[in-house]
């Protein structure tokens, strides 16, 4: 298997983000559609992508598309892939996936069906009527969209959001992989003042730490694919090296504040964790009493929604007050700031120059960006 198909799921919006990451790596055929973007590599490329990436949710190693009109189909094409080149005798190989507008819409039966399948085709060639399943991980992940099976295997394990360096959050968490889109969208790459006066667990700050210093965010976890036999330690090392080779030194101004003084004491140790404790600094302050004196800089956050964490009143008094503080800025600032409610605007007192549609888990919010 020289040439290799990968599929990386995306938060919606997000797409446009991790395909510019993937041809960042020069990697050939990038191609994005809703919710995932398609690329081609090597066996190397599976570490690569796994450290590199700031914006894709996993990377999946993409085996098979066909029609599945029914479930004799699904089996038949499901056994002729060369599942024994990839799992080895030992290999576990649970099953999961979904289906969507097709005549196969009992996902447990698809279920049922593949791991049938690869089974007969694993235990045909390695001689066993039951396969131990007590090795390495390869998890086989299926999506069926309109009668087309597609059948994967997941490179990364734990989601690539999961960087390694933040052990708990505080309620309502921003998944690691949306904290770094929005670093991105607002263009910082460690020149300007960069600032989030609602930092909670310290997300956005330690995102913006990693790109302004171009540190890999995979560098501290482990991955899946790790453990299988024919991605080489060699191929690992050589990720990591590359990346570290890119990394970027200097210092730069990166603050995080929240009225919370929990808030920032966990933000402080993930930033530990995350190695980017000198390069960002967190403190117990006000976001409504939030002032810089710099001509210029940049405001990435996250404020409360007013949907889980407080009444809608206390939210809009928030974003009031924090409106009214963002108006004595010098005027080279700008402001990114996620948010699922309606009439932000209106309680903000400003309006956004311009708006993305973006999705924190599964609340639609849009990022709003003033000037």
């Amino acid at each position: 298997m020289e040439t290799l198909q990968f599929a990386i799921p995306t938060l919606f919006g997000l797409e446009a983000l991790a395909a510019e990451e993937l041809r960042r790596l020069e990697l050939p055929g990038v191609q994005t559609e809703n919710g995932r973007v398609l690329c081609e590599g090597g066996m190397k490329d599976i570490p690569r992508i796994n450290v590199n990436l700031r914006t894709g949710e996993r990377v999946l190693l993409v085996l098979g598309q066909f029609p599945a009109g029914d479930f004799d189909a699904l089996f038949e094409q499901t056994k002729a892939l060369p599942w024994h080149e990839l799992i080895p005798r030992s290999g576990a190989f649970p099953v999961k996936g979904y289906s969507l507008n097709s005549v196969l819409k009992s996902v447990p039966a698809c279920q049922s069906i593949i791991k049938k399948a690869v089974a007969s085709r694993l235990g045909e060639a390695y001689g066993l009527e039951t396969l131990p399943e007590n090795g390495a991980l390869y998890q086989i992940q299926f999506s069926i969209m309109k009668d087309t099976a597609t059948l994967m295997l997941d490179t990364s394990g734990p989601g690539l959001y999961k960087r390694g360096y933040r052990a708990a959050g505080v309620e309502a968490p921003l998944r690691e992989t949306l904290a770094a889109a929005m670093v991105l969208l607002s263009k910082y790459r460690g020149r300007d003042p960069f600032c989030d006066p609602f930092c909670g667990s310290g997300t956005i700050a330690i995102e913006a730490a990693l790109i302004a210093k171009n540190r890999a965010p995979g560098l501290n976890r482990s991955f899946s694919a790790q453990k299988w036999e024919w991605v080489t330690t060699q191929s690992w090392m050589d990720a990591a090296e590359e990346a570290i080779d890119r990394e970027f030194e200097g210092t730069y101004d990166i603050w995080g504040g929240d009225i919370d003084p929990k808030a920032v004491e966990l933000a402080r140790h993930n930033a530990g964790l995350a190695e980017v404790e000198d390069l960002v600094r967190f403190d117990v302050a006000d976001a409504m009493t939030f002032h810089r004196s710099e001509p210029h800089g940049r405001i990435v956050t996250n404020p409360p929604y007013g949907e889980r964490l407080m009444e809608h009143r206390e939210a809009e008094e928030l974003y009031r007050g924090f409106g009214k503080a963002y108006r004595t800025l010098p005027e080279g600032w700008k402001l990114f700031l996620l948010s699922s409610h309606t009439e932000f605007e209106r309680t903000f007192g400003s309006q956004a120059g311009k708006k993305r549609k973006l999705y924190n888990g599964m609340i639609k919010c849009d990022l709003f960006m003033l000037p």
